[in-house]
């Protein structure tokens, strides 16, 4: 790593904490940055896992008192989390560098897709449920299965996670967005947590790249957040989506 590729990776992972603060999507700047600095693929994904955690688990930290009100079902999700979290990083290591590469566009264009649209299919999905009147408990099954699929794909490869694991759990019932973002917040953390433990012992993160983007996410964070905050977050939102678009587009033509 050149002082040019660190400065380049800590500005963008300051900006990715602050994204990630405010509305999400820090994961759809700091991966392809990796890449084009040349970190391959797969190392690239476990890298951006490593340097985003540290400022997943101090937001959970800010959500203490919501998450008492939901602990029960908090438990059982984030359980499963933890094991679908390996289960999807051990995934991804066992996948070639090459297929891995060939599938970035597509999950770039799903990730880019969820972060766009998940909050509208959350709400509809939720509507449609209400009127058929499925009782609280078997939406609560539901969820919790629908959870393994989606810690797989968080170990996987994450991107919209967050907007994923927020559209199930609003079909529990919960009214309160405080209590479901406190739940989201924390099951990522575990998710990714788990994921970054099982990257570690494979040795697939490149240390340097990921402590100058810890760093940087940290930062971005806390303090980026403070003028992020007074933007519209309808704006912030866009700038995702449009730089998600314009990647995907960049990997459909370009290639990983």
């Amino acid at each position: 790593m050149t002082i040019g590729q660190g400065i380049i990776l800590f500005l963008v992972a300051l900006l990715g904490g602050a994204l990630n603060s405010v509305a999400g999507g820090g994961s759809l700047l700091a991966f392809p940055a990796l890449i084009f600095t040349g970190v391959p693929a797969i190392n690239a994904n476990a890298t951006t896992t490593v340097a985003l955690w540290p400022g997943a688990v101090a937001s959970a930290a800010a959500y203490r008192k919501e998450m008492e009100t939901a602990r029960a079902l908090l438990l059982l999700m984030a359980g499963i989390g933890v094991v679908g979290g390996v289960l999807g990083a051990l995934l991804l290591l066992h996948t070639p560098q090459k297929t891995f590469s060939q599938l970035i566009p597509y999950l770039m264009l799903l990730a880019t897709v969820l972060f766009a649209f998940g909050g509208a299919a959350a709400r509809w999905l939720r509507e449609r449920m209400a009127q058929r009147g499925i009782s609280p408990l078997v939406m609560t099954i539901g969820v919790a299965l629908l959870q393994i699929p989606i810690s797989i794909y968080g170990g996987f490869f994450g991107g919209g996670i967050g907007i994923l694991m927020l559209a199930t759990l609003s079909l529990t019932g919960m009214k309160s967005l405080h209590t479901m973002n406190a739940l989201k917040t924390l099951l990522a953390a575990c998710i990714n947590g788990a994921a970054v433990i099982t990257f570690i012992l494979a040795r697939a993160v490149f240390w340097p790249q990921a402590l100058v983007m810890v760093v940087g996410a940290v930062v971005g964070g806390y303090g980026g957040a403070r003028i992020a905050r007074r933007l519209d977050q309808r704006i912030v939102r866009a700038f995702v989506i449009c730089a998600g678009c314009a990647l995907t587009l960049y990997f459909f033509i370009h290639g990983a």
